[in-house]
């Protein structure tokens, strides 16, 4: 990795279409990082965006708020969620004024993973920028949305 023309030996038409494809090519190789680091875990990037949700939130949360936050929105989030369920990591809370709205909270064997998680490093694939350019780079993928 570090070029991008080289990696996908192409030619591009100008600089935003060659950004363009950089971020796409780039968004896809961090997540096969993220698959890696998260396996041995026995979870997904998106589940763990899950129980870091529900451990932000300090509260049980109704599933579509869960949903709402997610950074990738997934359309089977119910079933990661099962997953998890199974798992030990969350519970599910009936919600005493709607029985039609399911609450999620996370557990202590969640909260155990994700301390465990948060003390291995992952994010090693950004360790070629310093912490300047990696907020001039968060800045500007906020100016791209």
């Amino acid at each position: 990795m570090g070029d991008i023309s080289k990696d996908i030996n192409s030619k591009f038409q100008n600089n935003r279409q060659k950004a363009m494809l950089n971020i796409i090519y780039t968004a896809n190789w961090i997540t096969g990082q993220q698959n890696h680091f998260f396996k041995p875990f026995g979870i997904s990037p998106q589940q763990y965006n899950i129980l870091r949700i529900l451990r932000g939130a300090g509260t049980e949360l109704p599933v579509q708020t869960i949903k709402d936050r997610m950074l990738q929105r997934a359309p089977n989030a119910t079933r990661m969620m099962d997953k998890l369920c199974d798992k030990k990591l969350i519970k599910r809370v009936s919600c005493s004024s709607d029985r039609r709205v399911v609450h999620v909270a996370i557990t202590n064997n969640g909260l155990s993973l994700l301390a465990e998680i948060d003390t291995t490093p992952h994010t090693t694939y950004l360790k070629n920028l310093t912490e300047k350019e990696a907020a001039t780079l968060s800045d500007l993928l906020d100016k791209v949305r």
